[in-house]
């Protein structure tokens, strides 16, 4: 019997996205503290469509919106590991990021009296350490790499990759990849950001979005009797009118055609039950 699951995602950052950027001035500060404006209005409509989903959220917003934060949890919600300040693994040390890793968890167990079961990179890069810290610590999953677009896979450790000799591969781990795309990110497609070197121009229309997001699903569906697709939004980007409007038809599209909404760790469990690592 087919299965098409969809895990819908928010990766709530709040400020920390643009401390981690250095824009601690007034303007850039109030797009973050927007974020609590679009948790509440997407809190909400997930309630009115009875929807589990998955936040991931740094331990800075847990610790300065610890309100809002349990009421996520409270409505039945995953929270997942988002590091501590929105670090980019890449950029820190070995040691630095067993930290962020370790200090976001303990902002999570505040709030759930647990550790987070799944991470997602704040950067969507992982660095040559992440997967070894990751299995070390316990987490079932992680969510931050697009090796495919259906399909969970278990990832690698200890890949090696220089450009005169063909790429050697490391092993699978236990470690469940739960695989995104920037395709189905909500932040390319609409958030407008102004940098020295660039300018990401965002600010599409939301039907044209909403199109591809739902042509995504349809083609999973018909390709493939189980799959896992999943779709990441920001409070601050998603949480603006048109786009909650977008958010909700593309709900009741995936439903009307037979989407089951799951939390990322029962995704993943699914999977690991599927395809036993070591099978």
């Amino acid at each position: 019997m087919a299965r098409h699951l969809v895990c819908l995602s928010f990766d709530f950052d709040a400020l920390s996205l643009w401390i981690a950027r250095g824009m601690t001035t007034p303007t850039p500060l109030s797009r973050g503290e927007f974020g609590i404006v679009g948790a509440e209005r997407i809190l909400a409509l997930l309630a009115r469509h009875a929807i589990a989903a998955t936040w991931f959220i740094p331990g800075h917003t847990l610790e300065t919106y610890p309100e809002v934060c349990a009421r996520i949890h409270g409505a039945g919600h995953e929270i997942g590991n988002h590091g501590y300040a929105h670090e980019a693994p890449a950029t820190l040390t070995r040691d630095q990021e067993a930290a962020a890793l370790t200090r976001g968890n303990a902002a999570i167990r505040r709030v759930t009296g647990r550790d987070a079961r799944g991470y997602r990179s704040p950067s969507w890069d992982l660095s040559p350490h992440t997967v070894g810290l990751l299995v070390e610590q316990g987490f079932l999953y992680d969510s931050s790499m697009m090796g495919h677009d259906w399909l969970p896979y278990r990832a690698r450790h200890g890949d090696e990759v220089t450009a005169d000799r063909p790429a050697r591969l490391g092993p699978p781990t236990a470690l469940i990849e739960m695989p995104i795309s920037w395709s189905l990110d909500d932040y390319p497609h609409f958030e407008y950001f102004r940098a020295s070197a660039y300018v990401q121009p965002g600010l599409k229309r939301a039907g044209d979005v909403l199109d591809n997001w739902v042509d995504d699903f349809r083609y999973m569906a018909r390709s493939t009797d189980w799959g896992v697709l999943t779709y990441t939004f920001h409070p601050q980007v998603i949480g603006r009118g048109h786009r909650m409007l977008a958010l909700e038809s593309l709900i009741q599209a995936l439903a009307g055609m037979g989407a089951v909404f799951a939390r990322m760790e029962a995704a993943a469990e699914e999977f690991a039950r599927r395809s036993p690592a070591g099978g």
